[in-house]
């Protein structure tokens, strides 16, 4: 969430910051926000203004009775009682009054980095790398929807059958491909600093706008209507928010956390070979890693978890690119956002596989996630999540691009995970 003295003091920045997002009407919407704040600020000016005189007088009025002037000390009762009922109104004014500007400071997403491009949607998006030879595939190479029904290792009509389109069963080595590569990205999160946690998969509402999925993701979050819970479209919900309303001493400072979860999301798509096979689903598999750093670390911090991603890509030997999203491809929360995208040579295009981003203050404004400066002042912390990683496209890009005649060779940092070294 965005800081209302950001608004008052930076006006301008924000507005631009808003438009490089291509937010509708940033500035009529900041204007607004901003006299209902001017309002909200004189609602309070006079509550409080109105609360000291009452207590001034209901100060007196002892003095008053103890000198026998009674007929004062009544007026002086009289004229506290209506004081009183005044800074009540004015109190419900102001409650309506803060209520109004928190709504309208949650519409808004953060503001992009100076260094993020500008752009409409993905064709804007900027190529910073490409990594690894793009595999030639033998004649009859098959996309991996047909090969996984070739082998018999994920069944979409048996999801289909139990739950709905969008939630496959893994079977024999698919199953078995899906832990491996789970394990491999939890241990090599360990070793690189990273504390497991296993979160839980349903939050609360407080969860859910902490971190800016609500109201932003309302209606795509899968929703448990009658205990007001939401299952997390990511674990970066449940980790984050194990920090919410939390004063963190600078010596745990950065705080590095992993976590394995399933992720729901209720996303539609067309049909296409873009959404066909494990390219969109509504229930996946993801290791995440979240970090929570001083203002002044949180860029190295990104540059950091961005080259542990191409790392765990570079071990499973997958083509790669890493881009920088343009202002109108970002997320809602996010400053600056790197998407790494493998290469699937079957399907002949590239496939999203993680996001890494710097989220600066805005979620930790949400969450009141803090620590104290070195002059004791409480100032707010920044936080930064990643996919390390999201599992489908991954095994589409291992079955696609790994794909011989004889059969679908694995990655080998894979086999001692796996307990074989080939699908067939």
């Amino acid at each position: 969430m965005l800081q209302l003295t950001v608004l008052r003091e930076q006006t301008d920045l924000v507005v631009a910051g808003l438009n490089k997002k291509n937010y509708k009407n940033a500035a009529q919407e900041v204007a607004a926000l901003l006299e209902l704040d001017q309002q909200r600020r004189q609602v309070q000016t006079e509550h409080d203004d109105t609360q000291a005189q009452a207590n001034s007088l209901s100060k007196e009025i002892g003095v008053l009775m103890k000198n026998g002037e009674r007929e004062k000390a009544e007026s002086y009762k009289a004229q506290t009682s209506e004081l009183k009922q005044k800074a009540k109104t004015l109190a419900e004014q102001l409650t309506t009054f803060e209520e109004e500007v928190q709504k309208a400071l949650y519409k808004l997403p953060n503001l992009p980095h100076e260094s993020v491009p500008a752009g409409r949607s993905a064709e804007d998006n900027e190529v910073v790398l490409e990594h690894g030879a793009i595999p030639q595939l033998h004649e009859g190479a098959q996309p991996h929807w047909e090969l996984i029904q070739k082998y018999d290792i994920i069944d979409f009509e048996l999801g289909n059958k139990i739950t709905g389109a969008g939630f496959p069963v893994y079977k024999r080595q698919g199953a078995r491909l899906q832990r491996a590569l789970i394990n491999f990205f939890l241990d090599e999160a360990m070793k690189a600093g990273y504390m497991e946690v296993q979160p839980p998969i349903l939050v609360n509402e407080a969860s859910g706008y902490g971190t800016g999925q609500l109201p932003d993701k309302d209606g795509q979050m899968y929703h448990a209507t009658e205990d007001n819970y939401y299952l997390i479209p990511t674990a970066e919900v449940p980790i984050t928010n194990m920090y919410r309303d939390v004063i963190v001493p600078v010596e745990q400072l950065p705080i590095k956390n992993t976590g394995h979860t399933p992720c729901f999301r209720r996303e539609a798509g067309s049909w296409g070979a873009d959404v066909r096979g494990l390219n969109r689903l509504h229930q996946f598999d993801k290791v995440e890693i979240v970090q929570i750093t001083l203002p002044e670390k949180s860029y190295e911090a990104l540059e950091e978890m961005s080259s542990y991603i191409q790392g765990l890509l570079q071990k499973l030997e997958l083509p790669y690119r890493v881009l920088r999203l343009c202002g109108g491809d970002m997320g809602f929360t996010s400053a600056l956002t790197y998407d790494m995208e493998v290469y699937s040579a079957a399907q002949g295009r590239w496939l999203e596989v993680s996001s890494a981003s710097n989220f600066e203050t805005y979620q930790a404004n949400r969450l009141k996630l803090r620590y104290k400066n070195e002059n004791g002042k409480t100032q707010l912390l920044h936080t930064l999540n990643g996919s390390a990683l999201a599992l489908p496209r991954i095994v589409a890009a291992i079955l696609e691009n790994n794909q011989t005649p004889e059969g679908i060779n694995m990655p080998k940092v894979l086999h001692p995970y796996l307990g074989f070294e080939k699908i067939s």
